[in-house]
């Protein structure tokens, strides 16, 4: 599980095609720090699993699945990453729950910046749009956000100059496609009353 505060911004050293799938290679001095074949990691908030590391760098392999859910597939080497090791037990959930299974993807549809922070509109699939409410925790890419306005195919949320200038969100531009995944809390609601709705 992880809280969505991005540890640092990486960067992707070397991708090699393994036809299915591809295995990454990526930069992150604080993650890789005693990281361990088989932990987990969120690379834009994807839990990715470390294959192996040396030094500094770490590689992951990324099946099928994950290329088509997320925007990782249109990464490559030399593109910035959010990075963030799960969260010990008893620490502060400084976020929100995150998974790190992305639900699917958006674009950047505008920034309107002003003197202490930034506003970003971001597109929303017609899928997710039951799932994101006013003042209530998006994850994009691996950062948890707070929805300041909620339309049926977007949201928008206020960046400050913190994650402005520590996180991939500083850098994308118009166009740009980021990773999202809502409050896991409505998933699991939605669900149950389905359920309850249907013994009725």
């Amino acid at each position: 599980m992880f809280t969505g505060i991005v540890e640092e911004l990486g960067e992707i050293t070397a991708v090699e095609n393994l036809g299915d799938a591809c295995r990454f290679r990526l930069r992150g001095p604080v993650v890789t720090e005693g990281a361990k074949h088989g932990d987990s990691i969120a690379v834009n908030g994807v839990c990715l699993t470390v294959v192996d590391h040396e030094g500094d760098e770490f590689t992951a392999d990324v099946m099928a699945e994950t290329l088509d859910r997320s925007s990782l597939g249109a990464l490559g080497v030399g593109s910035r990453v959010n990075l963030e090791r799960p969260t010990a037990v008893g620490a502060r959930l400084g976020g929100h729950i995150v998974q790190g299974h992305v639900d699917g993807t958006g674009a950047v549809l505008e920034r309107k910046p002003s003197e202490h922070w930034e506003i970003v509109k971001v597109s929303l699939p017609a899928d997710l749009s039951r799932y994101v409410v006013e003042k209530g925790s998006i994850t994009v890419d691996g950062i948890s956000l707070t929805v300041v306005d909620a339309g049926p195919d977007y949201f928008t949320v206020s960046l400050i100059p913190t994650t402005l200038a520590l996180t991939t969100l500083g850098l994308k531009q118009p166009g740009d496609p980021v990773n999202l995944e809502v409050d896991v809390v409505a998933k699991y609601v939605e669900r149950l009353l389905a359920d309850r709705g249907r013994q009725a």
